[in-house]
């Protein structure tokens, strides 16, 4: 968060430095009146005892010099800066601002999913050590196992299952074997889909900035080529097209660092509750294995 309040920040006074700039060009370049600078004030002192005379006629009350208008005023809003912009640099933006919108939809669902993962995988393991028989586990999440580990603790239990319809199997190492395959199985599906989106995230964080670059780049060619067809050098000619240069290249940087900033943190979060699978697999296979040998005793 402080690397988008830094990016917001920068934004902010770029857009108020290009906003300052044509005032004090105007301010520089206005002209006086009949091309001769202001004469100074008179310092002599009044004449006592005569009233200065009114003006005789109408007063010229004319403003002289260019004046600012709310449409210079709005000529670098966001807004203004992208209707001004060509097809190819308003190309770039919409692709920017999709990136950026969908990201953030990424974003919050992937925040919304892994607390409630969190949650989930607590209750159930509170469940599972709490002395519950294992069959009562296995008939109430077997049609409702809406989350990772119970899906590992039913595919690993449903291969025990099997294993013993047919009697007492031969082999009770290869029992063990097939039950840690089939929750390394579930543990590798349940794994790929939280990866889901993350992709997409990892693609807009690596790109986001090259893209605003091309609109960057484009946005200076058209300044130059402003600058040859009015052969001027003002800061007037050149500023609407180094604007819209910078917002590109901002917006750019506003769609990357969230998406760089939490794919690191969903990566992390993902590894963390992988890691808690296998722990638990770990466990439970550690538990049929005990539960196999106190059967298998004379």
């Amino acid at each position: 968060m402080r690397f988008m309040r830094f990016a917001a920040s920068s934004l902010m006074a770029l857009t108020l430095a290009f906003t300052a700039a044509p005032a004090f060009a105007q301010m520089a370049h206005a002209p006086t009146a009949h091309g001769r600078p202001p004469a100074a004030s008179p310092t002599a002192p009044a004449p006592e005892g005569r009233p200065l005379a009114a003006p005789a006629g109408a007063v010229d009350t004319t403003i002289v010099g260019p004046q600012t208008t709310g449409t210079e005023e709005r000529a670098f809003d966001p807004i203004a800066l992208f209707l001004r912009a060509d097809m190819v640099v308003k190309a770039v933006l919409a692709l920017l601002l999709l990136a950026s919108f969908w990201s953030w939809v990424v974003i919050i669902d992937k925040m919304i999913a892994f607390r409630m993962l969190k949650r989930r995988a607590a209750r159930f393991e509170q469940t599972f050590w709490s002395g519950r028989a294992l069959d009562d586990l296995y008939s109430h999440y077997a049609s409702r196992a809406d989350h990772p580990i119970a899906a590992m603790f039913v595919a690993g239990l449903r291969e025990w299952k099997r294993s013993f319809e047919k009697g007492p199997p031969r082999d009770l190492a290869l029992v063990n074997e097939r039950v840690e395959k089939a929750m390394n199985v579930s543990i590798a599906r349940e794994t790929e889909k939280l990866e889901r989106g993350l992709g997409f995230l990892a693609t807009v964080g690596s790109t986001a900035p090259f893209i605003g670059l091309f609109g960057t780049v484009w946005g200076i060619m058209h300044s130059f080529e402003a600058i040859s067809a009015r052969q001027d050098t003002t800061i007037a000619v050149v500023a609407p097209g180094i604007a819209e240069a910078l917002f590109a290249t901002a917006l750019g940087l506003l769609a990357a660092i969230p998406a760089v900033i939490f794919y690191n943190r969903f990566v992390n979060e993902l590894s963390r509750y992988t890691a808690r699978l296998d722990t638990f697999s770990d466990e439970l296979s550690a538990f049929l294995s005990r539960q196999l040998d106190e059967n298998t005793r004379p």
